[in-house]
């Protein structure tokens, strides 16, 4: 919007010129989201308690203080923040744009809707999980079918293999499943891991940021070229939209950091988890997403492992519980050292996701 706006301007005064920088753009985007998100997070905490819309925990989770009634669907602030910054600071003529926030509102709206009927009917279940499905799918598929049939060049539905240079494969019509899978795969990993205080929004940070990276290298022909990374025309536009999720991430975390004053519930934990799976397609980076989001992968295994397991061995277990850090939880550790542990892996993990620019 108003990168329009002072495209405009800049016929009267060049100085405006400057707005038209992806890197400035980037960092007001983070300011943006930032200031909204700290803005808004004390008025929406008072309200959702006020309203009494608070977290209804398993009995079996094991907790050092009771979190029951902590006020949750706070991820409204964060797709709040998002958006606006998204909108504000974005050339809204990109498509790519466009898709990113359809995901992320479409599955935000999903969640909204299963944290309201638990919250209505005062328990840990909320959409059945036909519902869950028939929603998600009909978002992801819909996405999926759009970028095949709207690609402009074999690229944007080509799968890339990190790392080893030349490993490429020509999806075809396969491109449409792998995009929903991606999709709503990683929006399931994140919501998993959305357990402890803090624990699924700093490594949502921190992979949104290196995907950041990601956007705006492929994005530019000559660094594309250069690395060795698909070049996908437009797509360095999505660093606007990964810098509001940085943004957004930060001002929540500043309200959920441990003992948390406020939840993201499945609104927020949907949401982020469907933008980065998105992002990860539109730059044709899933496998280095997987590699960055380590700890997601790995939260959504430890459920798959755990509950195929226990199905074949008629009740024996793998983990102490699942997802993973409440497997931790049950060994004994205290909750913060589960969620800077698994900060420190989250780092390590971006890190060697963004070595993948240059070793190829």
């Amino acid at each position: 919007m108003l990168v329009w706006l002072f495209n405009s301007l800049s016929h009267f005064y060049s100085g405006f010129n400057v707005f038209q920088y992806l890197t400035l753009r980037a960092i007001l985007g983070v300011v943006t989201a930032l200031s909204i998100a700290l803005w808004t997070g004390p008025m929406m905490i008072r309200w959702l308690t006020r309203m009494k819309i608070g977290q209804y925990i398993r009995e079996e989770v094991t907790q050092q203080h009771s979190k029951a009634g902590t006020p949750t669907m706070g991820g409204v602030m964060i797709i709040l923040a998002i958006a606006v910054a998204t909108l504000l600071w974005a050339d809204l003529t990109n498509r790519y744009i466009w898709v990113v926030l359809f995901v992320t509102l479409g599955f935000g709206l999903v969640g909204w809707m299963d944290d309201y009927i638990k919250i209505k009917n005062r328990r840990n279940l909320g959409l059945t999980a036909k519902q869950k499905y028939i929603s998600l799918s009909a978002i992801g598929l819909s996405v999926a079918f759009y970028l095949y049939f709207t690609a402009e060049t074999s690229t944007e539905t080509t799968l890339f293999l990190p790392v080893i240079k030349g490993a490429h494969w020509q999806m075809g019509l396969l491109f449409i499943p792998w995009v929903y899978l991606v999709i709503v795969g990683a929006s399931n990993a994140v919501n998993l891991t959305d357990g402890l205080d803090g624990l699924a929004i700093m490594p949502t940070i921190l992979v949104a940021g290196g995907l950041g990276v990601f956007c705006y290298v492929s994005g530019n022909s000559v660094m594309a070229n250069y690395l060795g990374i698909p070049r996908v025309p437009g797509v360095g536009e999505l660093l606007i939209f990964c810098s509001a999720i940085f943004g957004a991430g930060l001002g929540f975390l500043w309200f959920n950091a441990y003992p948390a004053q406020v939840f993201m519930g499945d609104v927020g934990a949907l949401a982020l988890g469907a933008a980065l799976g998105i992002v990860a397609v539109l730059t044709r980076q899933e496998f280095v997403l997987a590699i960055m989001g380590g700890v997601f992968v790995l939260e959504a295994l430890s459920v798959i492992m755990q509950v195929s397991y226990f199905k074949a061995t008629k009740g024996k277990r793998i983990f102490r519980m699942a997802p993973l850090h409440h497997h931790y939880e049950k060994k004994g550790w205290p909750e913060p050292k589960v969620i800077v542990r698994f900060w420190i892996i989250t780092v390590i993990l971006v890190m060697i996701g963004l070595a993948t620019l240059k070793v190829r």
